[in-house]
């Protein structure tokens, strides 16, 4: 099943305020490399990133978006000029919104990321990977269970995928069967 994974809050920038981080180029991939070893080499899986200009909001991970379910069960993920667009972000998003998760792409302050039951980062790679807990300047936030997906989680995962094999209907349009 899908594992937590503990982050670290990176003190790098993943992109230049104003910057071209909403966009695929290989310096934002790149910029995220150093972090993201600093993080592993730390015992992170890997490492989160706040917005370049104020560094007080939640952008993203180096290669996924972050995404939050508060403790009333509403979707949150972050609103930002410097996050690269996702297929699999619009997907969930959708998804979320189906299963009466309320989703809003927000500004999430860093302060404010104890008011998540779960966690999670999303992108084309690893499709769903539950957050078990975020490290901000030495204080550890847990997000429901450490070692299982939150039920939330576990059920965008599991219809996304669902849709992706062929298992679930795609009531979106998203897949082609090909004969």
């Amino acid at each position: 099943g899908l594992k937590p994974m503990p982050y670290e809050v990176s003190d790098y920038d993943r992109a230049a305020p104003f910057g071209t981080g909403q966009a695929k180029t290989a310096g934002n991939y790149a910029s995220s490399l150093m972090p993201s070893l600093i993080a592993k080499k730390n015992g992170f899986a890997d490492a989160l990133y706040l917005d370049p200009k104020d560094h007080k909001y939640i952008d993203e991970f180096g290669g996924a978006n972050f995404y939050g379910i508060t403790k009333d069960g509403q979707f949150q993920t972050p609103k930002s000029d410097s996050i690269l667009p996702s297929i699999t972000k619009r997907s969930i998003l959708k998804i979320a919104k189906d299963l009466d998760l309320d989703p809003v792409e927000t500004k999430i302050p860093i302060e404010d990321v104890d008011r998540f039951a779960e966690a999670g980062a999303m992108g084309t790679a690893a499709v769903i990977s539950p957050v078990g807990s975020l490290t901000y300047q030495g204080k550890k936030y847990v997000f429901g269970s450490e070692t299982e997906a939150g039920p939330i989680t576990q059920k965008l995962y599991d219809t996304l995928t669902g849709i992706q094999f062929g298992d679930l209907e795609d009531k979106y349009g998203w897949t082609v069967k090909l004969s």
